[in-house]
Parts: C-alpha cells; sequence; structure tokens
C-alpha cells in the first residue's frame, strides 16, 4: 500500500482525497519509481473537474521525478536505482508510481529532482512552442500571456534565447518583477490596461508575430487582434475556461491569420523527439542558461490547496507535491 490522492468523482479540490492504495509490480516495459515531486498543472485541474473526462477512480498528476524502485521486463535503458522524470503518464501524485518507461528520461548529474519534475510539461510545452509550433526566429516580437505563469517563464527565456522581443502580460507589481527578471522586455497588467491597446502601442500598430495564450477564454478574442496578418495564435491552455467555436471568418478579417491548439503528446510521438526536448531543457538547466522557478511546494496531503492556489493565481512559476 502506497499513500496517494485519489478523484472517486469530478468536481472541485474538495475532491483530491488521501487515501492508501495497492500498486502493482512494475509489468512489461513499466518502472515503478519512489516519488520525490510531482508537478501540478491546470491539465490537473481540468480532469479533476470534469472538462477533460477521465475514467473514475483515479490518482491525478500527469508529471514526476524520482527513483526507480524497480523495472518491469523488456526494459534496458533503465536500470533500478536510476533517477528518472517523466511527464504523459498518470498517477504521480503519489508516494510511489507505476510509469512506461518509453516517458521516462533519466536525470542527469547537475539537476535536482525538483527542478526535473518541475521542467518536463511545462517545459517540454515551452520547448514545443517555440522551436516547432513557431519556430522563433531573430527579431520577431512575440505574446506571452500569464508570463509568471511556470510556462510563461520558459517562454520567456527560450523565447528570448532565440532573438525574439517578448511582451508579458500579468496581473501584479510582483508578478511584472518576476516576467522582467527572466527576460521580458516589455510587461502589461492586464488589470490596469487594455493589453490589446498596450500590444498596439508597444508594436506601432503592426502586432505581433505570434501569441502563446494558455489563459483562453478571456483572452482569445485579444490574443487574435495582436497579431499582424499572417500571425499565429497558439492556443495552449484554457485557464479561464474553453474557447467556443470561432468562425473561420474572424481569421480572414484579423489578415489571414492562423490558429492551432496544440498538444504536447503530438510533439513528443517519438522517444527521439521526447528526448531532443528533454535533453535542451536539461542542458540549459545544467549550464545555468534556463532556471526554473519553483513557486509552490505543499505535502501530498495538501493537494487540496494545491489546487485552490493554482486556480485562484495565486501562484507563480511552478507548483509541486512532495510525498
Amino acid at each position: 500500500m502506497v499513500t496517494a490522492i485519489r478523484i472517486e468523482r469530478t468536481g472541485g479540490p474538495e475532491v483530491l482525497d488521501v487515501a492508501d492504495v495497492d500498486i502493482a509490480e512494475p509489468g512489461p516495459g513499466e518502472v515503478l519509481v519512489d516519488v520525490a515531486a510531482a508537478g501540478v498543472n491546470y491539465i490537473d485541474t481540468y480532469q479533476r473537474s470534469g472538462i477533460y473526462p477521465v475514467p473514475l477512480p483515479y490518482t491525478p498528476g500527469l508529471e514526476g521525478a524520482g527513483r526507480v524502485a524497480a523495472v518491469g521486463s523488456g526494459v534496458t535503458d533503465i536500470a533500478v536505482g536510476d533517477r528518472v522524470a517523466w511527464q504523459g503518464s498518470p498517477g504521480a501524485y503519489a508516494a510511489r508510481a507505476l510509469v512506461p518507461a518509453d516517458v521516462a528520461v533519466r536525470i542527469p548529474e547537475g539537476v535536482a529532482d525538483e527542478t526535473a519534475a518541475a521542467v518536463m510539461l511545462q517545459g517540454i510545452t515551452a520547448h514545443y512552442l517555440t522551436s516547432s509550433t513557431h519556430a522563433v526566429r531573430e527579431g520577431e516580437t512575440v505574446l506571452v500571456h500569464a508570463a509568471a505563469g511556470g510556462v510563461g517563464l520558459l517562454l520567456t527565456q527560450l523565447a528570448k534565447a532565440r532573438g525574439a522581443r517578448v511582451i508579458g502580460t500579468v496581473s501584479t507589481p510582483e508578478k511584472e518583477r518576476l516576467a522582467r527578471e527572466t527576460g521580458a522586455d516589455e510587461v502589461i497588467r492586464y488589470t490596469e490596461q487594455d493589453f490589446v491597446e498596450a500590444v498596439r502601442e508597444l508594436t506601432h500598430g503592426q502586432g505581433v508575430d505570434v501569441v502563446y495564450d494558455g489563459v483562453g477564454a478571456s483572452t482569445y478574442e485579444g490574443s487574435l487582434t495582436c497579431l499582424r496578418p499572417r500571425g499565429l495564435l497558439a492556443l495552449f491552455g484554457a485557464s479561464s475556461g474553453p474557447v467556443p467555436p470561432i468562425d473561420p471568418q474572424r481569421l480572414n478579417r484579423g489578415g489571414s491569420l492562423f490558429l492551432t491548439r496544440p498538444t504536447s503528446g503530438d510533439y513528443t510521438r517519438t522517444r527521439q523527439e521526447l528526448q531532443w526536448r528533454v535533453g535542451e531543457l536539461f542542458d540549459g538547466l545544467a549550464k545555468g542558461t534556463l532556471t526554473v522557478r519553483i513557486g509552490g511546494r505543499y505535502a501530498l496531503s495538501d493537494a487540496r490547496k494545491a489546487h485552490e492556489d493554482l486556480e485562484g493565481r495565486r501562484t507563480t512559476g511552478k507548483v509541486l507535491l512532495l510525498p
């Protein structure tokens, strides 16, 4: 038996219950991991609330890091005692987790377990957004919503490393400070000024090349308005709620705009691609050219509080659960 968070019914943070659960030995192609840290992400709240349906009951958490306790048959590149991190496999909100070996990557020396857990899902998201969804080029201008959040801080760093001018949106002076310290060239407090008007002023009416929008319902229309002709809106999340259906003519009127709703699974379709993205992230962390802000550490038993703070926008950077 291991301690885990279980969800028996969909709803608010109150449905996150602490329970003792049985966990099997690893089967073929699996590894059993003693979890050192589990990442908390908005997708966890979407699954918990039923926006993204998952079979019930279940243990949430799609990313984590820890040390391998056992390996199943057929696993050749991961051994007992290795430190590994993963994303895309449920069950991380627990003291132990079964993880498919093909989504687990070894953590190199110089990268701590908590840092590895903090960078997997959000780091891979920021990597594919800036290198593949829209390969940022030197001299471009990008708009990053929620620039002081976990993905936002990573997006800012990766876009700056590729030579872009970064405009970020935030809600508070503290979040503005964090965004600027991370490298944002301009920061708009959307609570005090209209971000569309501010972007138009900052770009002399030209608009930005790409908008990275993980907020959704409350920002997507303004995001489209901020784009230059043939610009791209990468809508990768919906922290303010899902976006309603969009008339394609809206893209036409905006200047032959592009709209995409990417997901990390389509950008890590092979183990080679996964290792490339994670390898570049870990390399940056080890060298100090990339930093991850861990804005909140919660005990596993405080998962409800972690979800409340995340959804209440009371967090910055990455939120972790520590079993």
